[in-house]
């Protein structure tokens, strides 16, 4: 009689993608530290988009300005973002990972995918799928295994570079534990210092709260969700239903400050136009606009608004220059974002994310 195969999740991470593709591309960077972002020029305003992990040993990270990451490792290469060497080399590691024998892929991003499988040993289907990623596409990934979708992208990071990890039910509050909740998927700074002022800063404190006690803080939808992820528990099924786009934005960082009312104008109005092209192909209207403003020196703020259900280029560019009427008059503008929010899809998938969607 054959062993039960069980199911799992597994989370497949690629290491250090972006800095991976580059180095693929010009083999005498590999080894050394890479930093990719903006143009790839420090002295212009641009943010690291990622760093190779020589790089991250001099303190570069994700979103750090480029001028302050040049500082930190002044010897580094420095290159600009390149989207669509990035896109088509992703798109390469998810037919890869699709054609794993009785995977169920569900694509997160770029370099990151849940793979749902039934298997009795879901560390050697693990290997053998970094491997088969490895010989179609010469990069490397990261494989975490859990019981639920949670557990299984946390594991991920216990496994990097290049391994394998298993977190589940049975070693959860073992793993993790006496670590901080930070250290959870879809808790950030914010959410870990509103729970510590609660009295609950390890995972296994979050983890024996009481649901009901957070509903006053987070909500009766998010508090419960907070105390569960605390547990590691929630969805185990992966869904490959297509990833539907809840909106599309587009944001410029302005090598000057803008300074005047009519260039603050013109920046939205081209804004608009792009971000009207990027809805165009959906087929849906707009419901809401969201515009990001950040001063200078660092400063942001957020601006929304909803509006009637529109496929009116003319109604969404209004909507989104009377949102200009709630900047600060006066005041230099080194960024600025716009956001179209679209209706979802009977159809849709939800929970993309964590902090979203209650995973």
């Amino acid at each position: 009689m054959s062993q039960r195969r069980s199911s799992w999740v597994l989370h497949v991470d690629l290491d250090q993608f972006i800095a991976a593709v580059e180095v693929l591309r010009r083999p005498e960077l590999a080894g050394k530290p890479v930093i990719i972002g903006g143009r790839g020029d420090p002295t212009e305003r641009a943010v690291v988009s990622t760093a190779s992990y020589e790089a991250r040993e001099f303190g570069v990270g994700s979103g750090m300005p480029l001028r302050i990451a040049a500082r930190k490792a002044p010897d580094a290469v420095i290159l600009p973002v390149d989207a669509e060497a990035y896109l088509a080399a992703s798109e390469e590691v998810m037919a890869t990972l699709r054609a794993q024998p009785g995977a169920t892929v569900q694509v997160l991003g770029w370099d990151e995918a849940f793979i749902g499988v039934e298997t009795d040993d879901p560390e050697a289907y693990a290997r053998r799928l970094q491997q088969a990623v490895l010989e179609r596409t010469r990069l490397h990934c990261s494989v975490g295994i859990g019981d639920t979708l949670v557990r299984a992208k946390v594991a991920t990071g216990f496994g990097k570079p290049r391994g394998v990890f298993r977190l589940t039910a049975d070693n959860w509050l073992e793993v993790m534990g006496d670590r901080p909740t930070i250290d959870l998927w879809g808790v950030g700074t914010k959410i870990s210092r509103r729970l510590a002022g609660h009295g609950i800063k390890t995972v296994a404190e979050l983890a024996a709260t009481d649901p009901d006690s957070l509903v006053a803080e987070f909500g009766p939808r998010m508090g419960p969700w907070y105390a569960q992820l605390g547990r590691g528990e929630g969805a185990h099924v992966v869904d490959d239903t297509p990833w539907v786009a809840r909106g599309h934005s587009r944001e410029t960082t302005y090598q000057q400050d803008l300074t005047e009312p009519a260039q603050v104008e013109a920046a939205v109005r081209e804004l608009a136009a792009k971000v009207l092209e990027d809805i165009a192909a959906e087929g849906r209207p707009v419901i809401g606009l969201t515009l990001k403003v950040r001063y200078a020196p660092f400063i942001t703020k957020v601006f929304t608004r909803r509006i009637s259900e529109t496929f009116d280029r003319d109604v969404v560019l209004a909507g989104a220059l009377g949102l200009v009427g709630r900047i600060e008059p006066g005041r230099p503008i080194r960024l600025l974002g716009l956001r179209a929010e679209m209706p979802m899809p009977e159809d849709a998938r939800e929970g993309h994310t964590p902090t979203r969607g209650g995973w």
